[in-house]
């Protein structure tokens, strides 16, 4: 069988579908790819012009998004609605053929058309995995000018153009994607940088401290504020609320956090040469009041603070503390567990809440466990969560080490038991032991 040999033409024809290949595996921006679709399109079917519009679903109509061989004027013409009769029966998968737009009723813009000269159109669908995203439409000068060659000759564009938008959307969300996964890596670190890396050096204090994020940034935070020689603020804190959010509310609570701190620690020389436990009672008190109001005018719905606050005074040994909503501290004296549990609501919920103060008296050899809800909720493969039990049960066998010692424990104990199961909340701890030595850890 002898084939019959193409003419110039269609080799040329067959070269430039080729070309648009390239179109669809090259890493180009959507409109670079829209523009050189159009202009690729003009001169492999041989008319005027081209149009390619894409579909906004939010919108409900299809925007001019490039054209080779239009004026600015005709491009902006109006808005074409996903309902027009042409772009419907397009999408539905026909080559809608207007052999003179001078008088087919189906042309909305009749006037602008016959200005840009142009008579005849030819649209059809740019389709993607079955679905339509937008129209391709050429344009003659010549009434009837569009025949079954070229017809087939536009579905094969059109294909090709579906292929190579979606390539270049995904190649922009790629991008975007990159770029703010960047920006989430460094926020990540620049909050690690917030959260201190060591406690102060108090006397008769051993206090040592982690955090492990999920997620490049998170909701946890811990805070210490020595406000003299014999007090310091130990906070922990957990912002309901995962990724960007929480770790920019984390932030905005920290710095609020300390604010407050120093503006009512030093006043009236309280804590400073005064021990009683009523001050620091009320101190504690009218800091959680102004927490809670921040946070109340901060958080939108579903959104709180958890926190546990305290003042540790090693010259008189006690623990004067509120718990927000918090996993209560552990107090561990002798093998024997005391919660610290007064307080009130998480912060953020309601601005006139009233909270408990308590102060504990503490004794050499006691240790205080303060930690988030990621430490006892992490779980294994079998979804199982290692738990409250299985964390006081670790802690206790290892209160006559140092501080940061028995946190290095409990992080190993809890790593036999989840595995390499992937975790999805932040952990933080923060361990303090009552000692008339310096500093056990650190010595």
């Amino acid at each position: 069988m002898i084939m019959a040999k193409k003419t110039k033409k269609q080799i040329e024809r067959d070269v430039q579908i080729y070309q648009l290949t390239t179109l669809v595996a090259g890493e180009f921006s959507l409109p670079e790819v829209l523009d050189k679709l159009a202009e690729a399109a003009v001169k492999i079917v041989g008319v005027k012009a081209c149009s390619i519009r894409l579909l906004d679903e939010e919108a409900g109509d299809l925007k001019m998004r490039s054209t080779y061989g239009l004026s600015e004027e005709y491009r902006s013409k109006g808005v074409v609605s996903k309902n027009d009769t042409v772009v419907k029966a397009a999408f539905a998968g026909q080559a809608v053929v207007l052999d003179d737009m001078r008088v087919d009723g189906r042309v909305k813009y009749k006037e602008a058309t016959i200005k840009e000269g142009l008579v005849s159109q030819l649209t059809v669908a740019m389709r993607f995995k079955g679905r339509g995203i937008g129209v391709l439409r050429l344009y003659s000068p010549r009434p009837k000018r569009f025949y079954e060659d070229d017809i087939n000759l536009a579905r094969a564009v059109a294909s090709q153009c579906a292929v190579a938008i979606t390539n270049a959307r995904l190649y922009a969300e790629a991008i975007e994607g990159a770029h703010m996964a960047e920006q989430m890596r460094l926020a990540g670190v620049i909050q690690r940088r917030m959260i201190p890396e060591k406690a102060p050096l108090m006397p008769g204090l051993d206090i040592a401290a982690t955090y492990i994020p999920c997620f490049d940034v998170g909701g946890d935070l811990y805070d210490f504020l020595q406000v003299s020689d014999r007090c310091i603020v130990v906070a922990i804190a957990d912002v309901m609320g995962k990724g960007m959010p929480a770790a920019l509310m984390m932030s905005s609570f920290q710095g609020a956090l300390q604010a407050y701190a120093n503006a009512l620690m030093p006043c009236q020389g309280v804590l400073h040469v005064c021990a009683q436990t009523e001050c620091k009672a009320d101190v504690v008190k009218e800091i959680i009041s102004r927490l809670n109001e921040m946070a109340c005018h901060e958080c939108r719905n579903g959104e709180f603070v958890t926190l546990f606050y305290a003042i540790i005074d090693v010259k008189d040994k006690t623990i004067t503390y509120c718990n927000c909503g918090h996993e209560p501290t552990v107090l561990i004296r002798d093998g024997q567990i005391m919660d610290l549990e007064k307080g009130g609501l998480v912060l953020g919920v309601d601005a006139q809440e009233e909270y408990e103060i308590e102060t504990v008296e503490l004794k050499d050899g006691d240790s205080l466990l303060f930690y988030t809800d990621g430490l006892i909720d992490a779980a294994n493969f079998d979804d199982e969560f290692w738990g409250r039990e299985n964390l006081l049960e670790t802690a206790k066998k290892f209160t006559a080490g140092s501080a940061e010692q028995m946190i290095k424990n409990i992080l190993r104990y809890r790593r036999r038991f989840v595995g390499l199961a992937r975790q999805i909340d932040d952990t933080s701890i923060v361990v303090a032991k009552v000692s008339n030595s310096q500093c056990l850890s650190r010595c």
